[in-house]
């Protein structure tokens, strides 16, 4: 069986998932309290309560106040998820887990199994633990591609076990407790949604992590870096399309769509740094190439700040991360100013064979063309280079100062040496080029630098969850194929019916496989004066189980059944009586009430006809609605899939 990883080990990272289970909880006791005290006020008219009680909840909320920081300070250790090597890469944001309660089943599952399937309970205890083991294992996923398929694994189970035990119309009536990972505020909703949508959740956050702790200083670590941040998008993108009503702050739409943008603009910082590496040194064209990817990497960074700082949303954003992302816009732009000085002013100047090409891209290199003369001429010529350099590096040196100003506004930031360490050798590079340009014979103002316009090779993708790399089965499959042995559908006791072979066979035609079903029934024939009816399906044949049986299968147990007859177990679905009512048989999956929009998340009808599925078919039709030929026709003409026996 699936395991988590041992959340008693002291890793650093443990520790703080520790530290976090620890606030979360303290978070709910002070919830708890406050909601008392709340009522309790609104309740009593004796003053001296009231004011007593007004200081308890006063006492309460700062000490919410407190616990809610200590949260925020564990959101913003960004270190401990970062790599061990010597290099200095600048740090990124990753999210910590959602943390959630212990969950029982057993009664409630059992209870359900006995009462809709009318099986004996206590034979499916094992698969209900199995499931219940794989759950507690989740919790605490391993931050590598054997926690992520751990996580895909339960996802995908949780799919099933909607299909089993979640009726469209009722609830199984347990409540599935979840953390926000921001706020650290519990919320509760008897949905299997909220359940899936917070695995969902975790998915995209243990993918950042896995992100911020890449070796970022070499390009495999660079590479997987990018893939994890895009697929932590697509994990949170699906989050947003799929799932709605969420009841935490974390999984709101607003939340959402941050995270989102935050992880697209992590990958392009990732495509910069690969660039770096890539690009020869002293080649002009390569270091505009950086200069506009660096531009593009300021301009995501402005996009997730913006989005971060609205109202509804900047009440829960940690605030070293609103820090954090400003900073990052103000050093990229700096950046951008930075390469475009050193194109300039470092490499030589153009031959005539190189000069329309370099003019080209210098063309559509600015936001607005740079005053002076023609880019042309400006080109050709090393003093115009420098005087254009240096009013790039001027503006640069500019949005260092004023990174280093936004970083030193935010205490836990301010603990960050790598951060640190990063703007301030920026800085100083940009300063040392400046002095070594700048001549004392200077007599023009150094004017003002247009900016770059941002421009990337390798825009960054979302990339959804696939969740069929992750082949599970049905925990539950001995309840039966899921076409029929599902939580929406309704059906009469089973009924045992004894059948003799008359001089024309059984009297009877049967038609697809588990369970294989009888399409029609010969007026006056065996089938008819034993009982059966069309719509049934065979669920045993001689006490053996033929849920899961194919066509030729129950057939060679009905052929091979001598004189005394045969004994044939038959269940009728509810509304399946009669003719016509047969192909009414479509799969489906219930739909959890309170937190889905639409039904996009429940339409994917999973055909689950075979023991190990690999789940999630997005089709809409069960495989098995091949055209019947009924109505009107005489039985002697058999449909395609049909045999008459």
């Amino acid at each position: 069986s699936q395991q988590g990883c041992d959340p008693l080990a002291q890793t650093q990272r443990s520790k703080l998932q520790h530290r976090r289970a620890r606030i979360n909880q303290q978070i709910n006791k002070e919830m708890r309290m406050r909601a008392g005290a709340e009522n309790l006020f609104r309740a009593t008219s004796n003053h001296k309560v009231k004011e007593t009680v007004a200081l308890e909840l006063s006492y309460v909320n700062s000490n919410l106040q407190l616990l809610k920081e200590e949260l925020e300070e564990l959101n913003s250790s960004m270190d401990v998820y970062q790599n061990d090597s010597e290099s200095i890469s600048v740090p990124m944001i990753p999210l910590g887990l959602k943390e959630t309660k212990e969950l029982d089943l057993l009664v409630p599952l059992k209870d359900f199994i006995s009462e809709h399937y009318g099986e004996e309970s206590v034979l499916f205890e094992k698969e209900i633990k199995e499931f219940m083991e794989l759950r507690q294992a989740m919790r605490t996923p391993s931050r590598n591609e054997a926690g992520l398929e751990l996580l895909m694994e339960y996802y995908n189970q949780l799919h099933f076990l909607d299909s089993r035990f979640f009726p469209p119309t009722k609830t199984l009536g347990v409540f599935f407790h979840w953390y926000d990972s921001l706020t650290g505020v519990p919320s509760h909703q008897r949905a299997l949604a909220f359940e899936k949508g917070s695995v969902l959740f975790n998915l995209g956050a243990l993918h950042t992590q896995i992100g911020a702790r890449q070796d970022r200083a070499a390009l495999p670590g660079l590479n997987r870096a990018i893939d994890a941040f895009q697929q932590a998008a697509g994990a949170f993108n699906y989050l947003k399309e799929n799932f709605s009503n969420a009841p935490s702050l974390d999984m709101s739409g607003a939340s959402l769509n941050m995270l989102v943008r935050l992880m697209v603009a992590q990958v392009q910082e990732c495509v910069f740094e690969k660039m770096t590496l890539l690009c020869s040194q002293n080649d002009f064209l390569a270091r505009l190439q950086l200069a506009q990817e660096a531009a593009k990497v300021e301009d995501v960074y402005s996009l997730v700040h913006q989005t971060m700082t609205q109202p509804h949303v900047k009440d829960y954003v940690p605030f070293s991360w609103i820090t954090m992302v400003h900073v990052k816009s103000e050093h990229f732009k700096a950046l951008s100013h930075y390469f475009a000085a050193i194109a300039l002013c470092d490499c030589p100047v153009p031959s005539e064979s190189e000069l329309p090409e370099q003019e080209k891209a210098f063309l559509q290199f600015h936001v607005t063309i740079p005053e002076g003369p023609s880019l042309r001429v400006l080109l050709q010529d090393p003093e115009e280079r420098r005087r254009l350099g240096k009013a790039h590096l001027k503006k640069a040196i500019m949005k260092h100062e004023e990174a280093m100003r936004i970083h030193g506004l935010c205490k836990i930031l301010r603990k960050m040496d790598i951060l640190q360490e990063v703007l301030s050798f920026a800085h100083k590079r940009s300063l040392s080029k400046y002095s070594e340009i700048d001549h004392e014979e200077d007599f023009f103002e150094t004017g003002d630098a247009p900016d770059i316009r941002p421009k990337t090779h390798q825009k960054p993708e979302i990339k959804p969850p696939n969740f069929s790399q992750v082949k599970v089965t049905d925990l539950f499959h001995r309840l039966g194929p899921l076409s029929v042995f599902s939580a929406k559908n309704k059906w009469y006791p089973a009924r045992r019916v004894h059948l003799r072979r008359g001089e024309n066979g059984f009297g009877f035609t049967l038609r697809g496989d588990s369970p294989v079903l009888i399409a029609g029934v010969i007026p006056g024939g065996c089938a008819a004066e034993a009982g059966l009816k069309e719509g049934d399906y065979i669920i045993s044949v001689n006490s053996k189980d033929c849920r899961w049986s194919k066509h030729a299968e129950v057939v060679q147990l009905l052929k091979s059944t001598g004189d005394e007859g045969v004994d044939i177990g038959v269940i009728t679905l509810h509304g399946s009586e009669g003719p016509k009512a047969v192909d009414k048989k479509a799969v489906g999956m219930s739909s959890g009430s309170g937190m889905l929009k639409s039904n996009k998340e429940n339409s994917r009808k999973s055909l689950m006809n075979s023991k190990s599925s690999t789940l999630l078919v997005w089709s809409k039709k069960s495989k098995r609605s091949k055209k019947s030929t009924y109505s009107g026709v005489p039985f002697t003409a058999v449909g395609d899939n049909e045999a008459m026996y």
